[in-house]
């Protein structure tokens, strides 16, 4: 029995929480320091023998943080959109900032371990700035996973991908037996479909339902970058390889990186 997309998103998003969380605390020991993390572990009622168990899973912040951030900056882009611009404001240093102080210190300096003191020895900024930081991204993440369990969270797009998965199944047993336009037909339709419901997602309007159109209309809105056009583009020609009357059936190879790129576009464009 398998596990719908929209249970596999849950338990996928529970533990990038608990990963964020375990973040939160390499942050918390590198800016407290080990001797005074222990202490303030041991006053809330943790055994040595806990401590150490911790302490030694722990990765230096900024290595675990990145991998974090990678995959929860995903999440809060598809699944709460209005937070994306919040979440993102927590990390990137602001691009006018004229003083380094507690307002305008961001996560991206606690990973290069930046800090600032005052003459007198007294420090102005560190690393310890960022934990409020954090916390508030781990608060956003948090409503993406009460957004999951509201009746009004909106599942199209889960359903959708469930569907889009099972065609591209079709697909490939198709190409194993020796379809290969039909099943490229397919991965294009897949395309095409999610692509214009990325459109949606970014509220685009769709001149025509073409792939090479869709394509140039994510590009212009900054919704894709250069290599992700580029592969798109060259999907699309696999597509219309595959559905239109041409001297040469596509080959096999071309069909099965046809419906792999599909694959990547629906799990990675949103």
């Amino acid at each position: 029995m398998t596990v719908s997309n929209l249970e596999k998103y849950r338990e996928d998003l529970k533990a990038l929480l608990q990963e964020g969380r375990v973040v939160l605390q390499a942050l918390i020991y590198e800016s407290e320091g080990p001797e005074k993390w222990r202490d303030r572990k041991a006053g809330v009622g943790w055994t040595a023998e806990k401590i150490e168990i911790y302490e030694d899973k722990l990765k230096p912040f900024r290595i675990c943080y990145h991998h974090w951030y990678s995959e929860a900056l995903v999440v809060v882009k598809q699944l709460l959109p209005d937070r994306y611009a919040d979440f993102v404001k927590f990390y990137e240093r602001p691009k006018t900032r004229k003083s380094f102080d507690v307002e305008t210190y961001r996560i991206e300096d606690a990973c290069q371990s930046l800090s600032s003191t005052r003459y007198d020895g007294n420090v102005i900024v560190d690393m310890s700035s960022a934990v409020s930081l954090l916390q508030q991204q781990i608060a956003i993440l948090e409503s993406v996973e009460k957004r999951f369990e509201s009746s009004l969270f909106d599942i199209k797009q889960l359903v959708q991908a469930d569907l889009f998965d099972s065609e591209l199944e079709v697909a490939t047993e198709l190409l194993k037996n020796k379809f290969s336009r039909a099943a490229g037909a397919v991965a294009g339709v897949v395309l095409e479909g999610h692509m214009k419901q990325v459109c949606d997602n970014h509220n685009l309007p769709k001149k025509s339902g073409t792939i090479a159109v869709l394509n140039d209309a994510l590009k212009a809105a900054g919704v894709i970058e250069m290599p992700q056009f580029r592969q798109i583009q060259y999907l699309g020609d696999i597509r219309n390889k595959c559905g239109h009357k041409n001297p040469t059936d596509p080959t096999v190879e071309e069909v099965s990186e046809l419906i792999a790129g599909v694959d990547k576009v629906i799990k990675t464009i949103f």
